[in-house]
């Protein structure tokens, strides 16, 4: 899992974002329409789209929020692919593989002829290079905690330019879906910087643009902070379209930074940009169907989401150590008490409009592979919550409405969240208001996305609001999430060892977990690991939305996925069907 702000929860992406590493589908997405298969594709031509903030970095080893993943994504290349429309693990730089019978090595075999986009040849040294780029403690990447298997770096050798043998300290129930996650760096161009111990500083949003070497569909072309990041074809990209003629089919693919959700949404109906970051709000639902009727937009189904909106106590003893609400924030009858406050249905009404499905943890019904719905759960009682706090000694004592402990300490927190995001404002207002009736002050504070995630990242925050996604549905591919010692362990970052028994144990589940072949013994201890965090709640979760995504008709070759980006993920293979967009 990532945290960006898609930590992108190898990690968790921050919707802003959180992000992760593999995935397994519940189901797959919406197929292209026959229109967009038949639709009179422009090669060439350029498409617009909306993100919601500056992308903090070039670099994708320590990119951590959803517009650098974006980003980064339209640049670099993996050696495997998970198709997020399938689900399916595809042949990417890497064109085959073969795997011993224990699932304990891996040699795989890269692509012939391709070349970076300066024209250097892309070979075994590249993935050797960037293995140890991204385990190099001077980098501190998230992508770290998901190259391992039986709890040991995962092994590489190349006996040739073309060959990479992998070798996994025990089996791997992800195999080389874990790859997915680990974007291939050049060598050539960064390697110095490796040995200086400046790699986590390099491409960074001041560099210039000629000076970023990938092996992706586009390359990047120009960065006006505030404005829009410019990408334009990389000519010597190796995919081909299945005519044999070069992909990608766009000649730019324009990013236009549109921080405001109402902003975007208007332009997106006006027709000046093709498609947004993410899905379709619910209060905008009966407006773009009305556009779709009028042959404006398209709007695609995508299902139950697999990410939802949580909020979380920063529970990191070493920077709470002096903060003498601590005490009681890490009891987890604490949190207990506030799931008891808020009422799921409720807030799936007031928050989503109906859209959305009461859930207890952090898998949605929506990840239909790994979702148990045998997990604890907490019905609205506001009598069970005040008795849980009474129990910790926390009772409203000088009747200001704030419970408080017998030496004074209020339960009054401030709650960070990201600015402009209008499920958020509604869900922090409910999350506030149904806090207060049991005691509890939450005072909400909205930040810009940069600045929530450096406060997430320093763990300079009381309380947290937002929607970390998980870019890989299987729990294997978001260890760094799971584990304690996980970058993408939010609610406490990067532990050396377990702060609490319950995450010890969660730990040992989940390394039992990814290490194992089989499926239903996989399935087994993952349940598990879900009803230890639901009885824990170090994260409160309330209900999963219904996606809906709106392109322009311009559009062809839309492939939609339920992880963000619903669309762009397939950006290569994306078309348009009308003349070429310019700024």
């Amino acid at each position: 899992m990532s945290i960006r702000p898609r930590i992108p929860l190898a990690g968790v992406l921050v919707s802003l974002v959180l992000v992760t590493a593999g995935f397994v589908y519940w189901r797959s997405p919406t197929p292209p329409q026959a229109e967009d298969r038949q639709a009179s594709l422009v090669r060439g031509g350029q498409l617009t789209a909306g993100i919601r903030s500056d992308p903090k970095s070039f670099n994708t080893l320590v990119a951590s929020d959803e517009s650098s993943a974006i980003v980064t994504s339209l640049i670099q290349a993996r050696l495997v692919r998970i198709n997020r429309a399938t689900g399916e693990l595809e042949p990417w730089l890497a064109e085959k593989w073969e795997a011993t019978a224990d699932g304990r090595q891996y040699t795989v075999h890269l692509r012939p002829g391709v070349t970076w986009s300066d024209g250097m040849p892309l070979t075994s040294a590249d993935v050797l290079f960037t293995l140890r780029a991204a385990r190099d403690m001077s980098v501190q990447s998230s992508l770290a905690d998901g190259l391992i298997a039986g709890g040991q770096p995962i092994g590489a050798s190349a006996p040739d330019p073309l060959t990479v043998v992998l070798s996994l300290a025990a089996p791997s129930g992800l195999g080389l879906r874990v790859l997915d996650a680990l974007p291939i760096l050049p060598r050539h161009k960064l390697e110095a910087s490796l040995t200086r111990g400046t790699l986590r500083t390099t491409w960074q949003t001041t560099t210039t643009p000629a000076d970023i070497v990938g092996a992706g569909p586009f390359l990047l072309s120009s960065y006006a902070p505030g404005q829009r990041v410019v990408l334009t074809r990389n000519p010597r990209y190796w995919r081909k379209a299945p005519d044999g003629s070069a992909l990608p089919y766009l000649d730019r693919v324009v990013l236009e930074i549109i921080p405001e959700q109402n902003a975007g949404m208007l332009r997106l109906q006006a027709g000046s940009v093709d498609m947004l970051q993410s899905e379709v709000r619910p209060e905008d639902y009966v407006t773009v169907r009305k556009a779709e009727q009028q042959g404006r937009l398209k709007v695609i189904e995508l299902g139950v989401g697999t990410d939802a909106d949580a909020f979380w106590f920063c529970l990191k003893p070493e920077v709470k150590k002096n903060d003498a609400r601590f005490a009681f924030v890490q009891r987890r009858e604490f949190r207990q008490a506030l799931s008891h406050a808020i009422d799921r249905e409720e807030f799936a009404r007031t928050v989503y409009f109906d859209e959305a499905v009461p859930i207890w943890g952090p898998i949605t019904p929506g990840n239909k592979a790994w979702f148990t719905p045998n997990v604890p759960r907490y019905p609205p009682d506001i009598a069970k919550a005040k008795a849980l706090l009474s129990g910790l000694g926390l009772e409203d004592r000088n009747g200001n409405g704030v419970v408080e402990t017998a030496a004074g300490v209020e339960a009054r927190f401030t709650v960070i969240t990201q600015r402009g995001i209008s499920s958020y404002e509604r869900g922090t207002t409910l999350l506030k208001e149904r806090a207060a009736r049991i005691g509890v002050a939450l005072d909400i504070v909205p930040l810009e996305a940069g600045a929530m995630v450096d406060r997430l990242q320093t763990s300079n925050y009381d309380a947290i609001y937002m929607r970390p996604l998980l870019s890989d549905l299987d729990p294997a591919g978001n260890m760094d999430f799971w584990l304690s010692s996980g970058q993408a362990h939010f609610w406490n970052l990067a532990q050396r060892t377990p702060a609490t028994e319950w995450e010890r144990e969660i730990d040992t589940l989940m390394t039992e977990q990814a290490s194992t072949l089989d499926p239903a013994r996989r399935h087994e201890f993952f349940n598990r690991i879900q009803q230890i965090f639901a009885e824990n709640l170090p994260v409160l979760y309330f209900a999963a939305p219904r996606l809906f995504y709106a392109h322009a008709p311009r559009v062809v070759h839309v492939v939609p996925s339920v992880l963000r980006p619903p669309v762009l993920w397939n950006a290569d293979s994306l078309g348009v069907s009308g003349p070429p967009r310019s700024n």
